[in-house]
């Protein structure tokens, strides 16, 4: 689904599901839609839009067909590779990803596929340590890397005359890692500062933490994606080492190149560069289907904000399924944007917060209906608490009207234009579905499922959260700091 390409930037809506490295850099759900590095204009282009372009203000198409040419091709040793070429600029976006996440880690190491995201950066015998960027930098390449739950992602843009060179280098380091003590502890500190200022020193990150943890209570998701402190001082080199062997293998592999390149040269290069790392069966996930809960938890952080800060949520579906693109609509229709009900309420009428919004964000088993709002300065916690209390509840019972329903999905298509301008966008969009769903052709049939939603799929999925007592967290100042 498509939603979840926006909120793949560290601490976007939500925050703390997919962290991306501090180098460079569109849900029903489940995809995290991870935007990646900023472009430049000249990697926009128009792409195969056809009939998402002019959209109506007042209404929203019955169907809309969306489709382009992808080869795939799959090697021997199980590795995958998805093409698509598009002569329209001179670029390429080349996606590398592994079906490996934070839900994949042993007890007690929590943040380790995050960590080892940064490890892969530290070279190889041939492209040593700083040599592998230095290489991409002097040839004009942009790269990033990000983490989620459900997986790990690489990617490069490029000029297309330097497909084989990174072709070249993305297999060496997928097979000959060299990790050295003195550059795993400097990076080990790295991500402790990351986490410090993510999360510990982070009301925001602080708060999605709690909430996330509580949510999912009992399950994988319950750990967050950059782990905790003690389990990030207590990995070894040993522990890297193992999870490198274990996870990044052909089999576990997705590669999806898209833009300016020839595919017939490109699948040589495939042979040649991938063809002869070896074979290996793919590892054994343990997904955890996990659905809503009727369980009412409320609990409080201290921590010096200048306003409270309250986020509620409940546990939903997992990515893929009808339900979860109606839930989507849904969090668009409560929450997304200034004309939002919530927005409307607590911010322009009650004026009673700064800020207030919802959204719904779905991973590969299950999902998170989430609501946040910021205080007004003066404004106390618990009266904001009593102000989205009622909202909520008021809003659960608020018979919904067909022009909210058309508003909602025009939001959606709009955001799918915006991420099929550009090589990129197409190239995260393709290698979600295929390593979400086994099949990139999901993300052709997601809009069409958008706008098959009606007023009574809402009214169902409505059901969700009214039979969730779900978890609220506010942040709020210690008391004696409270003004």
């Amino acid at each position: 689904m498509f939603l979840e390409v926006v909120f793949s930037l560290f601490f976007l809506s939500p925050p703390g599901h997919a962290i991306e490295t501090a180098r460079t850099s569109p849900s029903a759900s489940g995809k995290d839609l991870v935007t990646g590095a900023s472009l430049s204009g000249a990697e926009k282009e128009s792409g195969e839009m056809g009939a998402l372009v002019g959209i109506r203000k007042n209404e929203s198409p019955k169907s809309i067909k969306l489709d382009f040419e992808v080869e795939r091709v799959t090697l021997s040793n199980g590795m995958e590779f998805l093409l698509h070429s598009q002569k329209s600029i001179p670029l390429v976006s080349y996606h590398t990803w592994f079906r490996v996440g934070a839900k994949d880690e042993l007890p007690g190491e929590s943040g380790l596929a995050h960590l080892f995201e940064h490890m892969m950066f530290k070279g190889t015998p041939r492209y040593p340590n700083k040599e592998f960027d230095r290489i991409l930098q002097a040839n004009g390449i942009v790269n990033n890397a990000f983490t989620n739950q459900d997986y790990t992602g690489y990617f490069e843009i490029l000029p297309s005359s330097k497909l084989e060179l990174i072709m070249d280098m993305e297999s060496d380091r997928m097979q000959n890692l060299h990790i050295v003590d003195e550059e795993f502890q400097k990076e080990r500190e790295v991500v402790k500062e990351e986490r410090r200022m993510r999360v510990d020193n982070n009301p925001g990150g602080l708060v999605w933490e709690k909430l996330n943890g509580l949510v999912f209570k009992g399950f994988k998701y319950a750990l967050p994606v950059i782990g905790t402190m003690d389990d990030i001082n207590n990995f070894n080199i040993e522990k890297l080492n193992r999870f490198y062997k274990k996870w990044y293998i052909p089999s576990n592999a997705v590669v999806v190149i898209v833009g300016d390149f020839d595919v017939a040269t490109t699948k040589k290069w495939i042979q040649r560069y991938y063809g002869s790392i070896k074979s290996l069966p793919r590892p054994q996930r343990q997904n955890q289907p996990v659905q809503g809960s009727a369980q009412r938890v409320e609990e409080g952080v201290s921590f010096p904000v200048n306003s409270p800060e309250l986020m509620w949520g409940a546990r939903t579906i997992k990515s893929g399924v009808d339900d979860a693109y109606a839930l989507d609509l849904l969090s668009a229709i409560w929450g997304q944007g200034k004309s939002s009900h919530l927005f409307q309420e607590l911010v322009y009428r009650q004026q009673i917060a700064l800020s207030a919004g919802s959204g719904h964000y779905t991973m590969q088993d299950s999902g998170i209906f989430y609501v946040q709002a910021v205080a007004k300065p003066g404004v106390k916690a618990r009266a904001l608490k009593s102000a989205l209390e009622s909202e909520l509840e008021k809003f659960l019972k608020h018979t919904l009207k067909e022009e909210e329903l058309v508003k909602a999905k025009n939001m959606i298509l709009s955001d799918y234009v915006e991420a099929l301008k550009t090589n990129d966008g197409k190239a995260k969009l393709l290698a979600m579905n295929e390593v979400l769903f086994g099949d990139y052709r999901e993300f052709f049939r997601d809009i069409d499922r958008y706008l098959k939603v009606t007023l009574d799929d809402l009214k169902r999925v409505q059901s969700y959260l009214v039979k969730s007592g779900g978890v609220l967290i506010t942040v709020d100042a210690p008391v004696k700091e409270r003004k």
